[in-house]
């Protein structure tokens, strides 16, 4: 087409490099059929690395005209991007992270396509070497979380567990990000790597933090591992730091792939989806079956967010239980506290993994049930029939909470359920009328604190509450 700016990207070294004809002849036709949309949208949000927006339509309706494909060569493949952002490029060429990522979305969304079919044969009762039980379909689940890791080269053998993941919020105020910058510090001069969901707020904080603290230590083999989703990664693009992008198929993998992949958690202050993740871990780690995994859980922040961790502990107490509130701690103003308590437990997790027999680098002997594997689809039909009332075992009840927090995320930031919000209206809770006081008031907590937008954007809610 005539007036477009072109440029033609090749692979970094290692990375889609060598393949054969009949690899780039299937890459291609694949990138340009069903999946090309997907493609183009992954694609364009890593090129608006750094971006502060959280919604997704800012992004596609100001590159409307961008346009990406897949081009076989000799030399294995190239990407030829029509015009793309221009501030992403310096000097007319993109950073060795940028294209890196670039690639990577190329290589998670072509891998998840190819090998998600071959997963769904046995899942529906076709495979001939497997049964079709529940324990087999989880175990298949998690085995697809593990081949997208091994893919992306993430799963490294030769090393001693030392990966932290960081979840909080992309909505937070400039003493929160400092806070997070300064645990960040303190995990990188103890050598800890960082995982985080890849985007803006808390989860850059600790990885530029900590980019300092390798530097300081002369780290040269920082990693920065960014975990997103396809239906996300739009609403939250790369943050700049993120050296390993690794992107899912749905939330749930991802959720499975941020516990299976880490040695520790630390939890900033954050919103909804922090909370979503947060229920994710607690419905876990209160599985009897998962009494003797070890897996620090620390929540942190400056003082003046002493009060969100501490609504948040309040409700985990009535809604979860005490038992729930044992298997984390809340540290508030202490970034050297949160950071040696880490580093001391990297060895009590090390063992804990020798002597059950785990791996260092997946944790698979960690027991995930289908109810947190299973894709849940925030229809307004499926958010209105959660099952959320107190008479039920906690873990079920968290794995529900966990549903009703990821449909909020979606009608907040994700494509589809935006538009299902505009469509249909704001999506409804319903369950105990003492449930659904709790859920309302923390849920009104986030909106005060302006947890559930950037900065400076008014915050339309996409839920009602009712008893």
């Amino acid at each position: 087409m005539p007036n477009r700016i072109r440029y033609d990207i090749y692979p970094p070294k290692g990375s889609m490099d060598l393949i054969s004809h009949t690899e780039s002849a299937i890459l291609k036709k694949t990138a340009k059929g069903e999946l090309y949309p997907l493609f183009r949208n992954c694609t364009l949000a890593v090129l608006n690395t750094g971006s502060k927006t959280d919604d997704p339509h800012v992004i596609f309706n100001k590159y409307k005209d961008y346009d990406i494909e897949l081009i076989r060569t000799e030399r294995g493949i190239k990407l030829r991007l029509y015009n793309p952002p221009h501030e992403v490029f310096v000097d007319g060429k993109l950073t060795d992270v940028i294209r890196r990522n670039l690639f990577s979305v190329l290589r998670d969304t072509l891998f998840i396509d190819s090998v998600s079919n071959l997963y769904q044969e046995y899942k529906n009762g076709n495979g001939s070497i497997l049964d079709n039980t529940i324990e087999t379909r989880n175990s298949l689940t998690t085995d697809f979380v593990f081949a997208i890791l091994r893919n992306a080269n993430t799963l490294r053998t030769d090393q001693d567990p030392n990966i932290i993941v960081c979840w909080g919020g992309h909505s937070i105020n400039q003493t929160e990000y400092e806070y997070g910058y300064a645990v960040g510090q303190e995990l990188g001069v103890r050598h800890l790597n960082i995982c985080t969901g890849c985007g803006p707020g808390a989860m850059e904080a600790p990885m530029r933090g900590a980019a300092v603290g390798h530097a300081r230590q002369s780290n040269k083999e920082s990693r920065f591992i960014g975990i997103t989703e396809t239906s996300i990664v739009a609403a939250e693009p790369p943050n700049p730091l993120v050296n390993e992008l690794i992107v899912m198929s749905d939330i749930e993998k991802r959720l499975e792939a941020f516990i299976r992949l880490g040695h520790g958690v630390i939890i900033f202050p954050g919103g909804v989806g922090t909370a979503e993740e947060f229920f994710y871990i607690l419905g876990l780690l209160l599985l009897p079956q998962n009494k003797d995994i070890c897996l620090p859980l620390i929540l942190t922040g400056p003082k003046e967010s002493e009060q969100y961790f501490r609504t948040l502990d309040k409700f985990i107490e009535r809604t979860l239980g005490k038992e729930a509130q044992k298997l984390y701690e809340i540290i508030i103003d202490d970034p050297v506290e949160v950071a040696k308590k880490l580093k001391l437990s990297m060895p009590h997790v090390k063992d804990c993994r020798q002597q059950r027999g785990d791996s260092y680098c997946f944790n698979w002997l960690l027991t995930i049930p289908e109810d947190f594997q299973k894709p849940f689809i925030p229809t307004h039909e499926n958010m209105a029939t959660l099952d959320l009332h107190l008479d039920q075992p906690k873990e079920k009840l968290a794995a529900n909470l966990r549903k009703a927090f990821s449909g909020i995320v979606a009608g907040n930031v994700k494509e589809f359920g935006v538009n299902a919000i505009a469509e249909k209206g704001p999506f409804e809770l319903t369950g105990d009328p003492e449930l659904m006081e709790m859920v309302d008031e923390l849920l009104r907590d986030f909106v005060e604190q302006q947890r559930m937008k950037l900065p400076g954007s008014e915050y339309e809610p996409c839920y009602i509450i009712k008893s």
